[in-house]
């Protein structure tokens, strides 16, 4: 579902946070374009796997280097449903 496309993952700054899983396991993600995201490193490359049917993610600097694992849903239309082990959770848009 998420290997090779785009997903625009919806925060709660109302900007839609651009990442793109590639097929090897390496996400990048985007924010150089994102004014309210200039205090963050604006582009990042970390990595994805799947763990136990969950989509894990680790990025060097973002998120402090944590390792974070999310269980995805799809609702259709290209929107999927995420919460994260941490409890937070939210929607995203996948493309191509």
């Amino acid at each position: 579902m998420i290997g090779g496309k785009n997903v625009r993952l919806n925060t709660p700054f109302g900007i839609a946070l651009p990442l793109h899983y590639r097929d090897n396991g390496v996400v990048v993600g985007d924010v150089s374009g994102i004014s309210a995201a200039r205090m963050l490193v604006p582009r990042e490359e970390g990595r994805w796997w799947i763990s136990d049917d969950s989509l894990c993610q680790k990025w060097p600097s973002w998120y402090d280097g944590r390792q974070f694992c999310f269980r995805i849903t799809s609702l259709g239309g290209g929107k999927i449903a995420w919460l994260r082990d941490d409890g937070a959770s939210g929607t995203a848009r996948i493309g191509p």
